[in-house]
């Protein structure tokens, strides 16, 4: 089995994430913490206990600190756990730098369990390639290890029906919003249909990146707002 530690602040973004981890075979959820601090003295227990940690699922925005300073924190004190960076920064400089601190692959947020899934069985992939002792054959075994770990998934990371572009597309649009929006008014400043908005901001709501609440009017049935969950400490 394949322990994974799951670092993320936002209690229902790591109880999904637990989840995501429960549901792949071969992997077990270690512990689930939501602190740079709480990662580092699960992590120093689990060695002194001589079961280390595997991997490291790792949001990067923490209330105590940013999960690359940890990642160095983690590997100055000789912590050998792989790290998957869970997050919703795209800028691409933050991404070299999460590679320069050993991160083997990054995942943005919001992502489906399919997306998890995928990543978690070519991680395994890529340690059954590397769990043979002594050295490589040759260029090609050590190509089918990174080629393991790196290719492109061949099967979408969201449900069916959804595209990652549209889905970009509302999750921006409440982002810039100073309130919460209608589906309607959503789907008006992405540029699709109420119902096409509904179904994404819906599963925005499902992976917990976003929030839904009645608004009451002054008459008739309240209407549902959506707006970017406050507990996210991700832009």
């Amino acid at each position: 089995m394949i322990d994974v530690l799951v670092v993320e602040d936002d209690p229902v973004a790591a109880a999904a994430h637990a989840l995501y981890v429960q549901r792949t075979p071969g992997f077990r959820v270690a512990a689930t913490v939501h602190t740079c601090a709480d990662a580092l003295r699960r992590l120093d227990r689990a060695r002194a206990a001589g079961t280390p940690v595997d991997l490291v699922l790792l949001d990067l925005y923490l209330p105590d600190g940013h999960g690359l300073q940890l990642c160095r924190t983690l590997r100055a004190a000789g912590h050998g756990s792989d790290i998957i960076a869970v997050t919703s920064a795209r800028d691409l400089a933050m991404v070299r730098q999460a590679v320069s601190a050993g991160v083997v692959q990054y995942l943005l947020k919001p992502f489906s369990s399919a997306a998890l899934h995928d990543r978690l069985e070519r991680y395994a992939r890529y340690r059954d390639t590397l769990a043979r002792t002594g050295e490589a054959t040759g260029q090609d075994e050590v190509d089918q290890a990174f080629a393991a770990l790196r290719a492109t998934p061949e099967r979408s990371a969201l449900p069916k029906g959804l595209s990652a572009p549209t889905l970009e597309a509302v999750a921006a649009v409440l982002r810039n919003a100073e309130a919460g929006l209608s589906s309607a008014a959503a789907g008006a400043a992405a540029g699709v249909s109420r119902i096409t908005a509904r179904r994404y901001l819906e599963h925005l709501v499902d992976i917990g990146l976003v929030v839904r609440e009645p608004q009451y009017g002054q008459v008739g049935r309240p209407e549902l707002c959506y707006r970017i969950n406050p507990q996210r400490s991700a832009p």
